[in-house]
């Protein structure tokens, strides 16, 4: 995805120094930048960076002052490593919401429902009685249990596992190797010195 220096400054309610139709399509630390890239100078030790950086664009503080020509495209913000911080959000949102569909070969039980722009990618599971709620991301080799409730916006990654009757809220992360509603740690000592596990019937 390319973005021009004027629709970042619309977003950002920045101040454009520049061309502002030159374009970006990757960020890089500004002692690294290259041609296509947005960088930011937030920490003034870094300053020298910035009149040789060949980044394209470069978010400024809006009260720093060049000592120097400064080749990249400049937008002023209030706060460049916040505004930054912002466009990595905007970003990575704007990536994520490509993704939307059901491939195969996945599987999720005819008596779940998907909501809208959802995404199964191919080799993911969905059990019975499930509800997965609107924009919801699950990535190659998730496994949903059954009766399984997932809110809005929530990414499940690859190798996430999620046992039957767990209630996952909106806007979740859930990253790869991690298990929701598991046993909990529970065993009763028997008379003969042994101990008895407990069966888990609540849920996360």
């Amino acid at each position: 995805m390319k973005f021009k220096a004027e629709e970042i400054a619309f977003y950002l309610k920045g101040e454009i120094v520049g061309n502002p139709e030159v374009t970006v399509h990757t960020v890089s630390k500004i002692e690294e930048g290259k041609e296509g890239s947005l960088s930011f100078l937030a920490n003034p030790k870094y300053e020298h960076f910035i009149y040789s950086s060949e980044s394209s664009i470069i978010l400024v503080n809006k009260d720093f002052q060049p000592r120097q020509e400064v080749r990249a495209t400049m937008i002023r913000v209030d706060n460049a490593y916040q505004a930054f911080a912002s466009l990595l959000d905007l970003y990575n949102k704007a990536k994520e919401g490509i993704k939307t569909g059901i491939e195969n070969p996945s599987f999720i039980h005819e008596s779940s429902s998907m909501g809208e722009n959802c995404w199964l990618a191919a080799f993911a599971y969905v059990g019975r009685n499930s509800t997965i709620g609107n924009r919801v991301k699950i990535y190659p080799h998730a496994y949903v249990g059954d009766n399984v409730t997932v809110g809005d916006d929530t990414v499940i990654y690859s190798g996430v596992k999620i046992y039957d009757d767990t209630v996952i809220g909106a806007r979740c992360i859930l990253h790869s190797g991690c298990v929701i509603g598991s046993d909990g740690f529970g065993f009763a000592p028997q008379e003969d010195g042994t101990y008895k596990k407990i069966p888990q019937i609540g849920n996360v």
